[in-house]
């Protein structure tokens, strides 16, 4: 920019940062606050008010399978079917398959999509058509978008995903297609632009599924994913802020189970499927200091114990097994030539009692097992 500082000379020649954006420098509210649908128009949509015709978006937000079929045997609605419009009963400018999955009509849905309608355009919000079904709950529309190859994981210019808004409100069915469809059950890009080649740095919890859901206690939600190889210390494989972590909600998931006052059965899975308990600074004072009084006791004790015993070598195998293999060769697991302890994990919860806090005895002499043979030792 002409009025700003010099550039730095050691900064990479294609580095251009958008120009910064100020309160002055938008619209007049009055403007806006006076005719709100033409002034949406006017700065997202295709073509001027006035020159709009929106029957074919009507039709999709009333579910009129009968007059979306009519219009689009016209060669200009075929055209406009990937159009955004400010339609009759909306202010947000959106296509006709946002419209109609927004809505829930299934029928419409399948139509258009049929007919050429693209299945991951966004609204002025970054919103696709699956995400805002995911939003209102509308699984049918969920499976058809997926069978139609729109992407899981929404898109890159909203801050959510279909995943995290389904973990978040508990709706195992549609967490469960969207798995199914290979939505990655870690997060990524809610942490915001990346700069050049470098990593995101998470600093926060609450972006993540995993803690979403032990949030609001929907533990089906929370065992499935981390059973879809969610990470299950931090729910992001990237570089992490400890000290940033450790100053907000929570420092790893196990320590933001525990601060939630969750049931014991949320601690025995993130620490079945290889969560750090030294990852919380926590010990038995901890249970009467008066901001962990949500703190379930059981769960407490756990988690206690379980810091003080050493790990099974039966459970390091099987966690090390699952990180070799990765999230997404998971169903590959009880494929492998191994005894099926070390292939399963835990059907249930079992508490961990003192007697097996003993050192694992050392294996000199002994051939290989077969879970070393497929992938390394064990250390």
């Amino acid at each position: 920019m002409a009025d700003g500082p010099e550039a730095d000379v050691d900064d990479p020649p294609s580095m251009h940062f958008p120009p910064l954006i100020t309160v002055s420098d938008l619209p007049g509210t009055t403007a806006a606050g006076r005719n709100l649908k033409e002034w949406l128009q006017e700065q997202f949509c295709d073509k001027p008010l006035e020159q709009d015709d929106m029957r074919l978006h009507n039709a999709a937000y009333v579910g009129d399978l009968d007059t979306l079929r009519n219009l689009l045997q016209e060669e200009d609605f075929k055209w406009r079917i990937n159009e955004k419009s400010v339609w009759c009963c909306g202010c947000l400018p959106c296509t006709p398959l946002r419209i109609a999955a927004t809505a829930g009509h299934a029928a419409c849905v399948s139509y258009l999509i049929a007919q050429g309608a693209d299945v991951d355009l966004v609204d002025v919000k970054g919103q696709t058509a699956l995400y805002v079904a995911v939003v209102n709950g509308h699984l049918d529309c969920v499976r058809i978008l997926l069978e139609a190859g729109a992407n899981p994981n929404g898109s890159r210019h909203h801050r959510s995903t279909p995943l995290y808004h389904a973990a978040r409100v508990g709706r195992l069915d549609i967490l469960q297609e969207l798995i199914r469809f290979k939505a990655d059950v870690d997060m990524d890009h809610q942490l915001g632009p990346r700069l050049l080649l470098s990593a995101r740095t998470l600093n926060t919890l609450v972006v993540c599924p995993l803690y979403i859901s032990a949030a609001y206690h929907h533990l089906d939600c929370f065992r499935l994913l981390l059973q879809a190889g969610a990470q299950p210390d931090f729910n992001y494989t990237g570089p992490v802020c400890q000290e940033a972590l450790t100053r907000g909600l929570a420092s790893c998931l196990l320590d933001a189970v525990l601060r939630h006052g969750c049931e014991v059965s949320f601690i025995h899975l993130l620490l079945d499927h290889g969560a750090n308990p030294a990852l919380v600074p926590w010990d038995e004072s901890e249970l009467e200091a008066p901001n962990r009084r949500k703190v379930d006791p059981e769960a407490l004790q756990v988690f206690l114990e379980a810091r003080r015993c050493p790990q099974r070598l039966t459970h390091l195998c099987r966690i090390r097994i699952r990180r070799t293999m990765g999230k997404s060769r998971l169903n590959r697991v009880p494929s492998l030539p191994l005894p099926a302890a070390h292939q399963e994990l835990p059907a249930a919860p079992r508490l961990t009692t003192s007697t097996s806090c003993r050192a694992p005895q050392p294996r000199a002499h002994l051939a290989p097992t077969p879970v070393e043979q497929s992938v390394g030792p064990i250390y």
